[in-house]
């Protein structure tokens, strides 16, 4: 199940473009199963500033600790408490209420050079 709304990395974090230009960011499915049960979440705190590819946190699980990689150049604005308390809500919804931060990126055309569900998909399938 890959949404074809959003956008994707190869390090299996998702995007969607919000109307307000801002960009809500959490980790694919296919992330979250390889996972396992996530126990911990370590996310940026609002107004911090993110460079493409940078660490911006991490996943905890009972089978290991992976970090969180921006996606995109930008600013935090808003991030999802509700994981800090009920982690395992990114198991359950990893594409609704397991979303992770909310940034307003550098400049919104990058989300263009990110992946389609299709590229995604067949990231995958090369394994």
């Amino acid at each position: 199940m890959i949404p074809d709304d959003l956008h994707y990395t190869g390090e299996h974090e998702w995007v969607r473009l919000t109307d307000t230009r801002t960009v809500v960011v959490g980790i694919t499915h296919y992330a979250q199963d390889a996972l396992g049960d996530i126990v911990f979440v370590d996310l940026p705190a609002v107004g911090t500033q993110l460079a493409a590819g940078a660490t911006m946190g991490e996943v905890e699980s009972t089978k290991s600790v992976s970090e969180l990689y921006a996606p995109l150049a930008g600013t935090v604005v808003a991030r999802n408490d509700g994981v800090d308390a009920g982690p395992e809500v990114i198991n359950e919804d990893p594409y609704g209420a397991g979303w992770l931060v909310e940034l307003t990126p550098a400049d919104a055309d990058d989300v263009e050079s990110l992946l389609t569900a299709t590229a995604y998909a067949q990231l995958l399938s090369q394994g």
